[in-house]
């Protein structure tokens, strides 16, 4: 079997680390349209669900991942007028850059053919599937650098397509993948800065023109990840939506100045943004098939934008190892992980709301806001509310943490370090 994935993501490059595992004779390449060392974002968020996953499939590239990883055993809330509230979890953080270095690293030590520099930016004739005849067609040979530059797409028995949200080979063929793209209303800006944040942290400042606020969170011992959101209003009413990136960066270091320690705030994305939902209908056609971000995407509040599109490449793994025909296969793995999806999906939607919401829960008390604020998805019990006023008092959070930690710890301990797991990949 001859496998593209097609974007150097954590989906596309952790699946080729998963079927070189399955058979080093397989002809496996990752096309990036960057360079290397570019990607957008600055760090990713993820927990030991994912970690227990990974040591599971890979106990190689889990173990770097891991002791690369920073951890918080935390959430910290603050407000304009508010004491500063806690709340129980705890997770692990990453630089981008670093995890994607990791599963590179990883997957060339397999064999896997890593490109990079090689965009993929027309519309593709997919094999045992006619082109539609509503959309354009174009041969490998009309993309930039000519057919030798992409032969692999028109000689894969399985291309993947996991270029991100905006998917160049899903769009080319829309129709039939059914795609939706729904914009959220608010708006919100990645950037990074070097005050490392004791652990994640939710800040809210109320300014002239309403409230806005951050989600911030260490990934090394020298950078944090500073995502900003506001309502529409509040972020005309500012002047942000006039302001170039280093005016703007200064317009919120001036509002968030009690917070950053008189350290910067980076841009390095492409401005403001809304979030997008994308959703698919069908997520493979003929020897196509949609993973991460191409196929669906949740909203960054809930973190796990990561962690499903390396599970969706762990599934895909699984789906291809009992043999037989490639289309039963790729539809085991849409109904797999749609089904494994939908509560995530639904928890992001809350989480989402929630925040286009936010003003109106504003003048609630501290510890009311702060609870408000982690029961966003309307699933918690009596008795988590009564835990939340309980440990923000230090004895009892103290203890709270401690067993958090211990809990981590044996969990840890559980993990495989032994022999990965191999799943064998469907094709000759």
């Amino acid at each position: 079997m001859r496998i593209t994935c097609v974007g150097g993501g954590p989906a596309g490059l952790y699946f080729a680390v998963l079927a070189k595992l399955a058979d080093p004779a397989r002809s496996v390449t990752v096309l990036e349209r960057n360079p290397p060392g570019v990607t957008y974002g600055w760090g990713v968020v993820f927990w030991d669900d994912l970690l227990d996953d990974l040591f599971a499939y890979d106990p190689v590239s889990a173990r770097r991942i891991w002791e690369a990883a920073c951890q918080w055993d935390e959430y910290e809330v603050r407000a304009t007028g508010k004491d500063v509230t806690y709340l129980a979890g705890y997770g692990f953080s990453l630089g981008r850059h670093r995890l994607l270095a990791i599963l590179s690293e990883r997957a060339e030590e397999l064999g896997v053919d890593v490109r990079y520099s090689e965009p993929v930016s027309h519309p593709v004739r997919h094999r045992h599937a006619p082109t539609p005849p509503t959309l354009p067609h174009s041969d490998i040979s009309d993309l930039p650098g000519g057919r030798a530059r992409n032969a692999e797409l028109a000689d894969a028995d399985l291309i993947v397509a996991c270029d991100g949200a905006g998917s160049q080979l899903r769009n080319a063929d829309a129709a039939h993948f059914g795609t939706e793209i729904s914009t959220g209303a608010n708006k919100y800006i990645w950037l990074g800065t070097p005050h490392v944040f004791r652990t994640f942290t939710f800040g809210f400042e109320k300014t002239h023109a309403g409230w806005i606020w951050y989600h911030a969170y260490p990934f090394d011992d020298e950078t944090s990840t500073f995502i900003v959101e506001c309502t529409p209003a509040v972020w005309s009413a500012l002047e942000l939506d006039r302001l170039d990136a280093a005016a703007g960066c200064a317009r919120l270091e001036s509002i968030f100045a009690a917070h950053l320690d008189g350290q910067p705030l980076i841009n390095r994305s492409s401005g403001w943004l809304n979030f997008r939902r994308v959703t698919n209908q069908r997520w493979d056609n003929g020897n196509v098939v949609l993973m991460g971000d191409a196929a669906h995407t949740t909203h960054f509040a809930i973190g796990s934008g990561t962690k499903l599109a390396m599970q969706d490449a762990m599934e895909l793994a699984d789906s291809l190892t009992t043999g037989g025909p490639l289309a039963p296969a790729l539809e085991r793995y849409e109904h797999r992980r749609r089904a494994a999806l939908a509560p995530l999906q639904r928890a992001a939607r809350a989480s989402s709301e929630w925040f286009e919401r936010m003003p109106e829960y504003a003048d609630l008390p501290s510890i009311r806001f702060s609870y408000a604020l982690s029961d966003r998805r309307g699933e918690y019990p009596l008795w988590r509310y009564l835990l939340h006023v309980s440990t923000q008092r230090s004895v009892p959070r103290a203890m709270l943490r401690s067993a958090l930690n211990a809990r981590r710890r044996n969990r840890a301990r559980r993990r495989p370090a032994a022999e990965p797991r191999i799943p064998q990949l469907t094709g000759g």
